[in-house]
């Protein structure tokens, strides 16, 4: 078992016409697996649209306190109340980084891709922060600086716009798409 964090990736259709019942009781599954000690956190990636596949995220310190999780009476029950409302469930555990660019079809794209998709999450988000809280942060000293700005930024990046920025990139991580092509689609949306 490993002591680093792992990501339990899991793809779920929601079965027709039940979205409010999925969406209730996968709240409750996250509420139950924030119980649970090793917990780190969770996330819901929402479909696009005209598409019922929701992609949830469950992290835990380490593959021992997943194992406890998903082997537990509670998740066990919580899953048989929610049998009618998903169809075919994908599972799929990641280790560290790569748990972010793991994709069905085979291995996470090379290191360098990787650093440029944070790095188009990080940027734009600590900009902003900068902009809104830098004057008011400018006199503090530096660690509790950082420790603010980390504090603050850390749960942004990693359950919404790294998430975001591996799902808008997704062609260009799995090799669908080159630069060139990026480039000429982002010109094209600037231009409408």
């Amino acid at each position: 078992m490993s002591a680093s964090p792992v990501t339990l990736m899991v793809a779920r259709r929601v079965a027709s016409g039940r979205y409010h019942d999925f969406n209730r009781w996968l709240n409750e599954g996250r509420e139950l697996a924030a119980d649970f000690p090793g917990y780190l956190g969770s996330g819901v990636l929402a479909p696009p649209n005209h598409d019922d596949e929701y992609q949830i995220i469950f992290r835990f310190s380490s593959s021992d306190t997943l194992h406890a999780w998903e082997h537990s009476a509670s998740r066990h029950a919580w899953l048989l109340r929610g049998k009618d409302l998903y169809d075919a469930p994908q599972e799929h555990r990641a280790l560290g980084l790569d748990a972010w660019f793991q994709t069905a079809a085979g291995s996470p794209p090379p290191r360098w891709k990787q650093a440029v998709a944070v790095w188009l999450a990080f940027f734009p988000i600590s900009l902003v922060f900068q902009w809104v809280f830098g004057s008011v942060l400018a006199d503090w000293a530096l660690v509790p600086r950082v420790l603010v700005s980390t504090l603050m930024l850390t749960p942004i990046m990693v359950f919404v716009f790294i998430p975001l920025s591996t799902r808008l990139l997704a062609p260009w991580l799995q090799g669908k798409w080159s630069l060139v092509d990026i480039w000429t689609r982002l010109r094209h949306v600037s231009r409408t």
